[in-house]
């Protein structure tokens, strides 16, 4: 069992950054995927980056560049810093814990079976 809950959300100014922390309870977390996901009002929820148990990164080609994920298995945390957001960023934002089998999977929201509670990200323009 694993229990997630992510900090660091805000408002920011377009052009800004901000860094999300996800932290994990439970003694699973090292060999589970990791991954932070966002939905907008009115739209699904979208993948955003991920890191597989042997740290292998992932990410959105709408973030690719600009949004980096790490994880720290020492303290059972994984991070998502944010540089140059764009008010289109503006999202809940999720963090998820589960096991993929692909890289096409890891992409999934039906691959995590651990989710937080979101933490709101606001990009003023």
């Amino acid at each position: 069992q694993v229990q997630l809950v992510e900090s660091g959300g805000g408002l920011v100014q377009a052009g800004g950054s901000l860094r999300l922390s996800c932290a994990a309870s439970g003694r699973t977390f090292s060999t589970r995927d990791m991954a932070w996901f966002r939905q907008a009002p009115g739209k699904e929820r979208e993948f955003l980056a991920a890191i597989t148990w042997t740290g292998r990164t992932y990410y959105a080609d709408s973030v690719k560049g600009r949004f980096t994920i790490s994880r720290d298995n020492a303290k059972n945390t994984v991070s998502l810093q944010m540089n140059s957001l764009k008010p289109e960023d503006t999202a809940v934002y999720y963090c998820a814990a589960g096991s993929s089998s692909s890289d096409q999977s890891i992409r999934r929201t039906n691959v995590y079976d651990h989710w937080g509670q979101g933490t709101q990200v606001t990009v003023s323009s």
